[in-house]
């Protein structure tokens, strides 16, 4: 007797009983990491006037979680495969919550970095797990486009309700509140993935090779960090190095995986232009998104002075896009094609971020609400079509390293968005010219600003919140133009790698 018993169907295709209610479940998980990733921009406020940090802490706390999710995907993925995916997911689960805890009492900006780094090792061994499972539970492929367009509707919505989780909660607890709503979350999913998740590996896996998993971490990281560093403070000769490092690891690894007889992942499959097309178009799909709500978030609160609460709301568009999209990404691939959808989401991204280069300190709502609804379309689009692509693209034995791929892509962006959209603001917002006696702390970040404004008398106050705030709304400004060059260019880019690429209409034979 098996873990998962499967009923056939007439047309041939295996239907596990109770598949629906597994992939609540695993919603369930990518929804709370996805929540993770975006519901700390509401609370830097108030992270930022109790823990002080720089304007360059303040930034690793936004994305040391991403980074290191990056930089273990891959490996996290390749365990799945090994030891069995629910049995990765429910240890994930369980670290995640009891690492939840060391997030919310933080007490220094350097604990906070560890703290988020810490959650992100949890957050890598839940995300590929989940994908994977889809994978294995759906055989039917209308179905399986379903289901994975519902998870990345959740992947991609959860960007937008942290936010509002995030408001709610900062309302009447303080910041720390957003990291210990995972316990009862984690502790739900766990219970309840016990019973209805099957257990799925790969019956023939071979080591889990860890100068792999080695050269895999310190690439990813040090790559990205090279980059948000550049995108900070220029072509320093650290970020070069770190840059040089991470460049040499990926490099290393891509030659070991070659050589190996049972690799963590099959580079060979970046051959082919689909497959590269998918994952590039999946990891600018999230750059765009998750630097949008990164810096609005901020806009909202310290510009236009919302509560946390009605910021939150503010962007609940992004997230209604976003699911409705992914309900219907797989018809309109069916109808149309992989790279109209593909393309067409990746367009719709970034024009609607070109039209927030008109923003100002008084932008009405909405421009900025159909924007970001837009934005959560295109993103619902884009990244349930070429999920699919990537997670198909190798038989189901191995479908925790081709999910680890596509969610290394998500990550990476994630962290991109934020490293280099972030880094754009934080240029331009530190060039302001302030009145007489503008405390250092006040050009580190809007939120310090802020802060030492209520340390003021009125006048200087007033002078010194405007100043701030233009530079930062000028900082917006650019960054749109930057994250829209960069969608607009990828919308080609994926229309030409795309070409010929079929939507899932048949059972995938190996």
């Amino acid at each position: 007797m098996t873990h998962s018993p499967q009923a056939v169907e007439r047309d041939g295709t295996q239907r596990a009983p109770g598949r629906w209610v597994a992939l609540g479940v695993l919603v369930l998980a990518v929804l709370l990491i996805a929540v993770d990733a975006t519901v700390l921009g509401l609370a830097t406020p108030y992270l930022s006037e109790d823990l002080q940090p720089s304007g360059t802490q303040l930034l690793w706390i936004g994305d040391a979680y991403s980074f290191v999710i990056a930089g273990l995907l891959i490996s996290m993925g390749s365990l799945g495969d090994r030891i069995g995916r629910k049995r990765l997911l429910l240890i994930g689960a369980t670290g995640f919550g009891l690492v939840s805890v060391l997030n919310a009492y933080a007490s220094t900006p350097e604990m906070m970095i560890v703290a988020r780094a810490l959650l992100g090792v949890a957050g890598a061994t839940l995300m590929p797990s989940t994908l994977a499972l889809i994978r294995n539970l759906f055989q039917d492929p209308r179905e399986r486009s379903l289901a994975i367009g519902i998870w990345s509707a959740a992947a991609s919505a959860g960007m937008a309700v942290g936010p509002i989780v995030g408001g709610v909660l900062l309302e009447h607890f303080w910041w720390g509140s957003v990291f210990l709503i995972n316990l009862p979350v984690m502790a739900l999913l766990v219970v309840v993935g016990i019973k209805t998740l099957p257990e799925s590996r790969n019956p023939s896996p071979g080591p889990w090779d860890l100068p792999s998993v080695f050269l895999s971490l310190v690439g990813m990281v040090g790559v990205v960090y090279a980059i948000k560093e550049v995108a900070a403070e220029g072509f320093a000769p650290p970020s070069v190095a770190a840059g040089a490092l991470g460049a040499a690891a990926l490099y290393g690894f891509v030659r070991r995986q070659r050589t190996l007889p049972v690799p963590l992942v099959d580079v060979r499959l970046f051959r082919n232009s689909g497959f590269s097309g998918a994952v590039l178009a999946n990891m600018l799909t999230i750059l765009g998104l998750s630097g949008l709500l990164f810096f609005l978030s901020q806009y909202l609160q310290l510009v236009q002075d919302r509560r946390p609460i009605e910021a939150g709301i503010a962007e609940l568009p992004a997230a209604a896009g976003a699911v409705v999209a992914g309900l219907i990404a797989g018809a309109a691939a069916r109808r149309f094609s992989v790279r109209a959808v593909v393309s067409g989401g990746l367009a719709v991204i970034g024009l609607s971020l070109a039209a927030l280069t008109t923003i100002t300190q008084s932008t009405g709502y909405p421009l900025i609400g159909t924007t970001l609804l837009l934005v959560g379309f295109g993103a619902g689009l884009s990244f349930t079509v070429t999920s699919d692509i990537v997670l198909t693209a190798v038989p189901k034995e191995q479908a925790g390293a081709a999910s680890a791929v596509s969610e290394t892509a998500y990550e990476l962006g994630t962290a991109l968005g934020i490293a280099l959209l972030g880094s754009v603001v934080t240029n331009i917002y530190q060039d302001f010219t302030g009145p007489a006696g503008t405390p250092e702390a006040a050009r580190e970040s809007l939120a310090g600003a802020v802060i030492s404004a209520a340390q003021m008398p009125a006048d200087t106050a007033a002078a010194l919140l405007q100043t701030a705030r233009e530079s930062f709304v000028d900082g917006v400004a650019l960054a749109a133009a930057v994250g829209a060059g960069l969608l607009i260019l990828a919308s080609a880019v994926a229309w030409f790698l795309l070409r010929g690429q079929k939507p899932a209409n048949e059972p995938v034979q190996h």
